[in-house]
């Protein structure tokens, strides 16, 4: 990529960012626009604008965000959110102490050697086509065994011992943000006062799996056990509960249409309402419903007789003694009675719960295989696409784009932007296959499962995004070099780093400029909106439904930010600029994301910032492959001083064991003295049992379904009843 090129990605993105940025200032004041951009605030119940400014000031919003605090975020969007906002500053202020230092250092010190002249004179190794002008700013300038790299290797320690400082600093401001919202919550909580119960033995003769658990506990806990509620087979009821909800959607919409029109709705019975009989929508889907409930109640009397599974939820009186449950060894068998802290009501993945112990190992150890064989094989088309998607190898594959390409400004224009979108396409492709794996590895609650998805993603991510991208394109030009020489890859790889850095620029600013504006502008939401309430929505419930916002989509956003953050980490030394544009995208993505958060995005869970530990556990591993690289770099360097930087490596794995010990136990249990703080309100048990009975078991009741954010603590509330 030439430097035009690369000016005119940079000014191209900055400008579709202005627009939109403008776009939504003046979409978002348009009250029909109210639901797509301020849903947070409909769903509890507040005026869209309170608390806003309706100025013409395009940059009001900015203001706001800057002003809110972190209890703000809490209240409106939940601990995980504020807890997500903890990982962009802290990142934000890792990259920002790091550019203070190194740009005004390690510029000037690359700038002014001369490696780069000298390597092309003589070997002309860096062709025209390259990115030149920045590459004097990087590390590829710089001399080999030249003293000036003491400087480079100086540079490592400090951003290390940097993220060490703010990693500790951010884990204990998390670990007390969570305890604070555990002892204040103004909410009872249904899952403090209850543990999950798996693996659970065959009952004696003669007593049924309830009455076998009820004994259990109530033995070692004979003064605070309430009760239990055993998990059962619950596939064939749920299907006619979602045909009955169904149903009940298609009546509420003729009834809608024959209030409209005066005129009564027909439909026909058969496949997808095009053939069959014709019949009144109304009494028909009144009909479907009032059997849909005879069947509902049947199999809801045979499901609790007859299909009770090896699982269960126990309630307790107190939350001291939950708490303590939920980490005590019930079972000198590892495989029979293990128990663990329930999760929210609404986060159980039911159909997990009954699977057996060993079961679990074995489907997490063949899962990890799939994900190390997907890894593998999907870098193999993103390498491919890399590499085939510079413009010099894509004239070769495709010869009649020549004339196309050869025109001075589309060229500019596919330099810019082609091999960052490729990338970007392929990696949308992957999070729900990865979401699915983690759910077949047996996990309980959908925030455990969307931990262990952005996991893998991560990795994923990392694996083939940085090694992929940085290989791709080196490898498939010197293909013949590499065969002729093959011990030459790691010089290969060496020369590489700084080259794709220029990728890497341009990508990181394609994701914070035209990525954070569209975000802000919900360009996309607010004409699927549009669309959905002209042409499709009939009630009221649906049109809610055409707007619910969802949520951040940690399983997805927290990798592409941790991808972001790898790349910027392994480049800060290589290439210092890298850190400006890290700079940028955690600043722009902490203040829109939390425009977002306090107005748009609605919480599906909450885990009272569980999601931490996994954060800090990747940051130290980009910190981590960062420091191997430049050990490597340095090498190649022929610099014999980047030993210094083995003792650095180790400490990152001391660092990460202390953090591990001293606060992990705190997220993966409910600390004691938390839970033993008097709450605010008493808790009704009744309610706190019943906020875990499924939609499908719940007695059916007539009423007009009632739409619920995903905000509300339990599953339907309204919707349930007696046990």
């Amino acid at each position: 990529m030439e430097f035009a090129s690369f000016l005119v990605s940079l000014g191209t993105s900055a400008i579709i960012f202005v627009v939109l940025m403008f776009l939504f200032t003046w979409l978002s004041r348009r009250p029909g626009n109210a639901p797509v951009y301020y849903p947070n605030r409909i769903l509890k119940g507040m005026d869209p604008w309170e608390g806003s400014s309706l100025t013409r000031n395009p940059f009001a919003w900015i203001r706001e965000a800057f002003t809110s605090t972190e209890q703000d975020v809490v209240k409106l969007s939940g601990v995980d959110t504020a807890v997500y906002f903890v990982f962009q500053s802290t990142v934000l202020g890792i990259f920002a102490l790091s550019a203070l230092l190194l740009l005004p250092t390690l510029l000037p010190i690359a700038a002014t050697d001369n490696n780069l002249e000298t390597s092309r004179s003589a070997t002309d190794t860096t062709s025209n086509g390259t990115f030149s002008q920045l590459d004097n700013l990087s590390m590829a300038n710089i001399t080999k065994s030249s003293s000036r790299l003491w400087a480079f290797l100086g540079a490592v320690y400090w951003v290390s011992v940097v993220t060490y400082f703010m990693l500790w600093k951010a884990y204990k401001h998390v670990a007390t943000l969570r305890a604070q919202a555990l002892m204040t919550s103004e909410e009872v909580l249904p899952e403090q006062f209850a543990i999950l119960v798996r693996d659970i033995p065959s009952p004696p003769n003669g007593e049924t799996q309830k009455e076998f658990v009820d004994s259990y506990f109530r033995d070692i806990y004979p003064e605070t056990f309430y009760r239990s509620l055993v998990v059962t087979e619950n596939s064939k009821i749920n299907k006619i509960w979602e045909d009955l909800e169904g149903y009940k959607k298609k009546l509420a919409r003729a009834e809608a249409a024959f209030a409209a029109t005066s005129n009564r709705p027909t439909n026909k019975t058969g496949l997808l309402g095009l053939v069959g009989k014709q019949v009144d929508s109304i009494d028909y889907y009144t009909k479907l419903i009032n059997e849909s409930v005879a069947k509902l109640e049947a199999e809801q009397r045979t499901v609790l007789a007859e299909r009770q599974q090896t699982a269960a939820v126990v309630f307790f009186t107190d939350r001291v003694t939950a708490a303590l449950a939920a980490q005590s060894l019930h079972c000198q068998m590892v495989d029979k009675w293990t128990v663990t802290e329930a999760p929210e009501p609404r986060q159980l993945i039911w159909e997990n719960l009954k699977i057996k112990f060993f079961s679990r190992i074995v489907r997490q150890y063949v899962i990890y295989f799939l994900v190390a064989i997907t890894i593998l094989f999907y870098m193999v088309p993103i390498a491919f696409v890399s590499a085939i998607t510079t413009l010099a190898n894509l004239q070769k594959a495709l010869p009649f784009l020549k004339p196309i390409v050869d025109i001075a400004f589309i060229r500019t224009i596919l330099e810019s932007y082609l091999p960052q979108i490729a990338l970007i396409v392929f990696l949308a492709m992957l999070p729900k296959f990865l979401m699915f794996l983690s759910k077949s590895e047996g996990i309980p609650s959908q925030s455990h499962a969307i931990r262990a998805a952005s996991g893998k993603y991560f990795y994923f991510s990392v694996l083939n995004v940085f090694i992929g991208v940085t290989l791709a394109g080196s490898l498939f030009e010197n293909l013949k070099a590499l065969e002729e020489k093959p011990n030459s890859f790691i010089t290969l790889l060496a020369t590489s780093l700084p080259k794709s850095a220029t990728f890497f620029l341009t990508y990181v600013a394609l994701k914070f400029f035209v990525g954070y504006g569209l975000e802000l502008s919900r360009i996309i939401p607010l004409i699927i909106f549009h669309l959905k309430k002209k042409y499709l929505c009939k009630t009221e419930a649906e049109v809610k439904e055409a707007w619910y916002p969802g949520d951040l989509s940690y399983a997805t956003r927290v990798p592409s930010d941790m991808l972001i953050l790898t790349i910027t980490f392994c480049y800060s030394v290589i290439a210092p600029l890298i850190l400006v544009f890290g700079v940028i995208y955690f600043g722009l993505g902490w203040l829109i994301l939390r425009n977002q958060a306090l107005k748009v995005y609605v919480p599906s869970y909450e885990s009272y910032g569980r999601m931490w530990p996994h954060i800090h556990t990747r940051i130290l591993a980009a910190l981590f492959l960062f420091q191997l690289v430049m050990f490597g770099y340095l090498g190649v360097k022929i610099f014999v001083w980047a030993i210094l930087l083995v003792p650095l490596i180790f400490i990152s794995l001391i660092f990460g064991y202390v953090c591990r010990q001293k606060f992990y136990g705190g997220f993966e249990h409910t600390a004691l003295e938390v839970a033993c703080r008097e709450l605010k309100q008493r808790p009704d048990l009744e309610e706190v049992f019943r906020a875990y009975i499924p939609h499908s078991l719940s007695t059916h009741k007539g009423d007009d379904h009632q739409f619920k954010g995903a905000m509300s603590r339990y599953q339907d509330y309204a919707a349930i009843s007696a046990a």
